[in-house]
């Protein structure tokens, strides 16, 4: 089974994890050691950015 190659940066991925308060548990322990609902929220707030995004882009 191939490996999908995932659609979020590792920049973006920390960018969230910063904005979000638990970047400090990822450099710890890698982005296994964080939550599900932490990680659900970076989820989350990535769909809130792209959808900022395609709605600023609409209004150009």
């Amino acid at each position: 089974m191939a490996r999908r190659r995932g659609i979020m940066t590792e920049e973006f991925k920390e960018e969230l994890a910063k904005d979000l308060g638990f970047y400090d548990v990822v450099k710890r322990e890698g982005w296994g050691g964080i939550t599900t609902r932490d990680a659900g929220n970076m989820v989350k707030r990535a769909i809130q950015i792209a959808e900022q995004s395609l709605a600023k882009d609409r209004q150009s």
